[in-house]
């Protein structure tokens, strides 16, 4: 049994697709399905099960890639490591981001200021797979954590509901969700993390939002309110300030109108020092946002 092959059983595993699986890895089809073969013959069982152009995985392959994942995972923590302690570790950090995608900007340029040689691989609107071992060093979600994982929480922040200033409910400081019933939405898609909270909001106070607009870019849905075009959930902290004059925030009166936002790291990936001291400094970042906001607000720590 090879380290080739162990590579390319997991690549097509992940995949699910023999010959997306080959040009992944720039080989020939005919050429990773023999391969494959071989370690089947190796191993005496069958990986894959296999119809037509498609293959799955056997339950057989669901163990073995399970162990793959462990092996592959150990020898590539092992090299970091290595490089980590002798200093020959690139300064890369890879973060999955999943919420306040739009902090990204400044929190990196901070950091930056610091660790000018720090480098990033960004992973954002990514599909997560099930299976396998996590592709990412620190994710930064609104609360879910690798089932391996460690995380640490950043804060916690209400929901406001956001709408233009011209807007019958402005001059109010606060509203219920009953009362936006009849009103017309801007949201991010259905799957982001924030369309999901706050459509679980909606459903609690028993009806579903009527979406007029549907935006993956947050500037995009604070210019619509601003336009006039209807009203928008928002963090009031991680998107608070961002909205400008024209557009009111409403703090909402039932108290399960919240989120918190966490980072995580995968226990089973070995931390190199570039991630270790992002990590720490986005935990001060934040801190120093929900302070700033507290602040703002005339709040008390």
């Amino acid at each position: 049994m090879e380290l080739l092959q162990l590579k390319y059983f997991q690549t097509a595993a992940r995949m699910q697709h023999m010959t997306k699986a080959a040009h992944s890895l720039h080989i020939s089809q005919p050429a990773l399905s023999k391969m494959i073969a071989s370690l089947e013959a190796e191993l005496g069982a069958k990986l894959f099960e296999r119809s037509n152009k498609s293959i799955r995985l056997s339950e057989h392959g669901k163990l073995f890639l399970r162990h793959v994942d462990i092996a592959l995972q150990s020898l590539e923590d092992a090299k970091r490591k290595l490089q980590d302690e002798v200093g020959e570790s690139p300064p890369l950090v890879t973060l999955d981001v999943r919420v306040s995608s739009h902090l990204l900007p400044d929190l990196l340029a901070e950091f930056r200021k610091e660790w000018p040689q720090a480098q990033f691989h960004l992973l954002q609107h990514a599909a997560h797979a099930d299976e396998g071992a996590p592709q990412f060093d620190l994710c930064l979600s609104d609360g879910a954590v690798p089932p391996t994982g460690s995380s640490v929480l950043l804060l916690e922040e209400e929901i406001v509901v956001a709408v233009p200033a011209g807007h019958p409910l402005a001059d109010r400081a606060q509203v219920s969700l009953k009362e936006l019933k009849q009103e017309s939405f801007i949201t991010l898609p259905p799957g982001s993390s924030l369309r999901e909270t706050t459509d679980a909001f909606c459903r609690l106070a028993g009806y579903s939002p009527l979406i007029r607009f549907e935006s993956d870019d947050p500037a995009t849905v604070r210019g619509l309110i601003r336009a006039g075009q209807g009203v928008a959930f928002l963090p009031a902290i991680t998107w608070g300030g961002s909205t400008g004059p024209d557009v009111v925030q409403l703090r909402l009166s039932e108290n399960y109108c919240r989120r918190s936002i966490s980072l995580s790291w995968p226990e089973e990936r070995y931390m190199t020092q570039s991630v270790s001291r992002f990590r720490d400094f986005t935990v001060r970042y934040f801190a120093k946002l929900a302070d700033s906001h507290r602040l703002e607000n005339g709040m008390h720590p």
